[in-house]
Formats: C-alpha cells, structure tokens, sequence
C-alpha cells in the first residue's frame, strides 16, 4: 500500500515551505519515525520524520516550494526490507542465468491481467508532464520497481517506476506532454517472471545493443530539459557524456557541462582584455561562486523590502552614558553570577528600561492592523539574534514583569535555542517591540529596520570613550549610541522622541528602574 506524506502545518502564518534537502535518496527503504528530509520556512528549519516504514518514492524535489498539505513523498508500506536483499537476488539471478542462458525453456509466464500506468500527482500546481525518455523500449520486460521513464514538470524531473513485472506497452511517446492522470502505458502482468528470457531474446536478436549499450538509441542523446540547457550554452550534446540509463544526458549532465563552459570564457577575455591595454592583470585565485537563496534568506530580502516601502520609516538618535550602568555590573557581576547562575549583561538594563518606556509611551508598544490600532497592555520584547542561517527574532514574553536575571536567563536560552536553530514559530511570533544590539559587531551607529508588523525597533551600537561636558567639566565616558526606528504613521515624534529620552534618563540613573520614576 502507498502512503502518501503530505507537508505538514508548521505555524499559524506559514503557507509554504522549501524542500531543504533529503536524507534519502529515491527508493531507499525507510524506517518509521526516521528523518527523511528538512523542510525550510520563512522562518524555521523542521525535520520531516517518516510515518511509516517502507520504500520512498520521493515526489518534491530539493529547491521546490511546496504549500501546506501538497504531497511531499510516497511511502511503499507493502515493501520489505531492503534493497540489499533484493539486489542480492538480482545479482544470484544473474549469476546464475548466465549458465542457465542456453536452456530458455524457462521465462515469465502471462497472467491475462493488464495493468494501466497512469502520470502520477507530482506536485499541487502541476497539471501535465512531459515525457522526457522511455528507458523500455515497446513489449520490452520490465521488473516492478524497475524504472520505467522519466518525465519532467515546469519545475522538475521524476522517473516513474514500474508498479509490476511484464511486458511493458508505450502509449505517450517521449516528447509527448501528457494530463496528470493521464494514460502513459500499459504493463502485460507476467509472473514467475525470471529475466533471462528477455535478455536472452534480447541476445538472439539484438544482442549487441543491449549487452554492449553503446549503441542504444539513449546513448549520446539528451533529455528535452538538458537539450534546452546544452542549446542555451551552445554545447553540442556530442561533448557531453551521459550519466543516465544507457548513456542518456541528464540535465545534471548538462548543468555540469554548463559549469564547465565558462572555463575557456575567462581565457578569451583576459586576452582581450591584456591586448587593448596594458594593465596590470589581476593575480592569485579570483573565482566567483554563485549560490542559491534559502526561503529564509528570500523572505528576510522581501519583508525588509516591503517595510522600507510600505511604512514611513523614521529615526531618531541619542547618546547613553553607560558609566553607571559599568559601575553596577563591575561591583555585582559576580554576586549575580554565584546567586542567579547568569551573567549581568546590558541587555537586562535597555530590555527592562524599554520596558518601563513602552508603558509610558503605549505608541510605541502599538502596530497597525488594517484601519485599527492595536494596544498591547504587555511587553513581548523581540531580541535580534544573527545564526548562521539568517536573522532571527526570539520574543520575551512579558519582559515587563520579568527581573533581571529573569531576562538575562530567557536571553541565554533563546539565543541558544536560535543559534542550534530549535525556535519553535511560537517563539519567534506575537513580538510588540524589539531590540537589536549591532554593537556586539562593532556598529558605532546605524538606522535599524522594523520588525513588521511592529511599529518601532530600538538600535544599541558599541560603546567608545568620548569626551563629554558634566558639570562645566570635560569628561571621558564611555557613551553608546541609540537609534530609534518607528512607523510615523502611529507614532508621532513627540512619542519617539520622549519614549528614546526616557530609556536614556533610567540607563543613566538605574536606581529608576529601582523606584519606578
């Protein structure tokens, strides 16, 4: 029985994700609860574990975007273990027909029954496929599970398998383009089926094709999608070799031969380019690479594209003395650290200062929905972290009520969980403000984005010493620049302006946040 493995919901806001890559490859035998495949989002990586166990008939390839719900693969639940059994089979099968070859009295016998094979559902969006090619010829013997042909969508090749043994009958020629569900063939069900018949047919009467298969009509010749790629190269498919069934171009095969085109191509520019003129040509090892944008990636691009053009985005600016807060951290770091297992860093002080801000200043805390304003009583505080995949933005729910080793300890564990890239959706939605700190990489000032559909974000930057009038006296202290971000839309700048004043006023006097004043 085939079991069909569908992409699952993975949050409230997602509709599609990204085939990331496949720990097994097509037909590999799969165990129940083991992972088979990595699903990305706009905003997570998920595992994708097996259902079930049996043989994998994979459906999406890596690279496609799918919607939730399309059929990712199939599961051969009826099939037993494993390949290595049944390609030791072969292999004994065809030790032993060698000898056998001359008594052929023995061959698959005919059942009556014919079995339609139809094009497979191979995505939602996809309608129809094209044949690309047969690797059966016409009332030739195929095994069930024996690949049948391959057939391309707009978006992806798939071999189809043989669901029987018999005697194969083509419908749709190759180049044909055929309905999903439409008729492809018919298979003459035979049992008891030992190959040595066929192949020993095909010995008597075209023994040199098939034995030797340097002279198959495949060999040499290109799929549609790689005669496309080779023409747009101006390749000849002459010199290319073939890595499919009998020597067929794949359009892996011409991709390759795509990559290694261009090799002559810096040739003749750099002769060019040295005859005009007599510059100094560039030395060393100069390559470029070309690689493809994870969803996560595309999606970051797109939303903070979208924001710059669908808010109005404006900053404003001011400067923390941080002396205070450095006095505190260095007269109570390690008190903190034995009491509270965490250290006191400065992200506790603006998370709990913003937090007193927001309050004062419910604006900011706001966001736009439709032609209403949302007001949030509480402070979900979202923390910029940079993975090794992208941006992401872990919330602290109800920063507002948490303590200082409260927040430093909810940090440590997000930012964990972020970088072993573990974030649930739920962990990374709902945010009313955030903070990023660009400083950890040395930012001395910069205009952060906002984190749609948030209407402000607060930007910290690295701390310099720099001279500073205090009391008529000139002063060094280490000062840190703020930027504030917000939608002008909702938020005026008396409130930008007052909300950014008042996180400087309790950073520089933290007993503030003490006394609440």
């Amino acid at each position: 029985m085939s079991f069909e493995m569908k992409v699952p919901a993975v949050g409230e806001s997602i509709t599609e994700v990204t085939i990331a890559s496949w720990m097994k490859s097509e037909g590999d035998f799969v165990e129940q609860d083991e992972i088979i495949c990595e699903l990305e989002s706009d905003k997570a990586t998920f595992e994708l574990a097996a259902e079930t166990s049996g043989k994998l008939s994979i459906v999406a390839q890596e690279g496609d975007t799918l919607p939730i719900g399309a059929v990712i693969c199939k599961i051969e639940a009826s099939v037993g273990e494993p390949v290595a059994e049944a390609v030791g089979a072969d292999a004994s099968v065809v030790e032993d027909a060698a000898p056998v070859a001359a008594a052929p009295a023995e061959g698959p016998k005919a059942t009556g029954e014919v079995v339609e094979m139809n094009v497979p559902t191979v995505g939602e969006s996809i309608t129809e496929v094209t044949i690309a090619t047969w690797s059966k010829e016409d009332g030739e013997f195929v095994e069930a599970d024996e690949l049948l042909c391959e057939i391309e969508s707009d978006k992806a090749t798939f071999e189809l398998m043989s669901e029987h043994s018999g005697i194969v009958r083509i419908v749709a020629q190759e180049g044909d383009t055929v309905e999903v569900g439409q008729l492809i063939c018919k298979i003459e069900v035979m049992e008891g089926g030992a190959p040595a018949a066929p192949q020993a047919e095909a010995q008597a009467s075209a023994a040199p094709t098939s034995v030797n298969g340097d002279a198959n009509y495949a060999t040499g010749h290109a799929s549609p999608a790689a005669k496309k790629i080779l023409d747009e190269k101006g390749i000849d498919a002459s010199q290319v070799q073939g890595s499919g069934v009998n020597g067929r171009i794949t359009k892996e095969d011409a991709l390759k031969a795509e990559k290694q085109a261009p090799a002559p191509a810096p040739a003749k520019t750099a002769a060019k380019s040295e005859a005009p003129a007599p510059v100094a040509a560039p030395s060393g090892d100069r390559e470029v690479s070309r690689e493809k944008m994870s969803s996560m990636r595309r999606t970051i691009a797109k939303r903070l594209v979208s924001v710059k053009n669908e808010t109005a985005m404006l900053t404003t600016f001011n400067e923390v003395d941080m002396k205070p807060i450095m006095d505190i951290r260095k007269k109570y770091k390690d008190m903190f650290k034995e009491k509270y297992e965490v250290g006191l860093g400065f992200m506790s002080f603006f998370t709990k200062a913003v937090t007193v801000a927001l309050q004062e200043w419910p604006a900011v805390n706001a966001q736009i929905d439709g032609n209403e304003i949302l007001y949030s009583n509480f402070c979900d505080v979202s923390i910029a972290v940079s993975t090794p995949k992208g941006l992401v933005v872990p919330v602290i729910r109800n920063a507002e009520k948490l303590s200082f080793n409260g927040v430093e300890s909810e940090i440590i564990r997000l930012a964990k969980r972020a970088r072993d890239g573990k974030l649930s959706i739920d962990e990374m939605m709902g945010g009313t403000f955030t903070i990023t700190n660009g400083g950890v990489f040395g930012s001395m000032l910069s205009t952060p984005i906002i984190n749609a559909p948030q209407s402000a974000i607060l930007g910290m930057h690295n701390i310099v010493e720099r001279p500073v009038a205090i009391n008529g006296q000139v002063e060094i202290r280490p000062i840190m620049y703020v930027a504030l971000s917000y939608d002008h839309r909702i938020i005026d700048g008396r409130e930008s302006v007052s909300f950014l004043k008042r996180v400087k006023e309790l950073l520089e006097d933290p007993t503030r946040l003490l006394l609440g004043v």
